[in-house]
């Protein structure tokens, strides 16, 4: 899940999600809403260069993380 890897990603640089969506320029409470819906492609890029790494590595499913082919996106 996209949220789950940033939230680890913010933590891991000792930044909050509040600071995070401030510092990638998005509205207080976009990152939360990632835990139920996917990003657009654009605030993903944003939060992405805000945790200063490649958008693949906030997509990529972890080795644990099971596909699920029939959820839809």
């Amino acid at each position: 899940m996209v949220y789950d890897k940033v939230k680890k990603l913010a933590d891991e640089r000792h930044i909050s999600i509040m600071a995070l969506e401030g510092k990638a320029g998005l509205k207080n409470g976009t990152i939360g809403k990632w835990r139920k819906s996917s990003p657009i492609l654009k605030n993903l890029q944003a939060v992405a260069n805000a945790l200063e790494v490649n958008v693949t590595e906030l997509i990529a499913e972890c080795e644990h993380e099971p596909i699920n082919s029939d959820e839809e996106n």
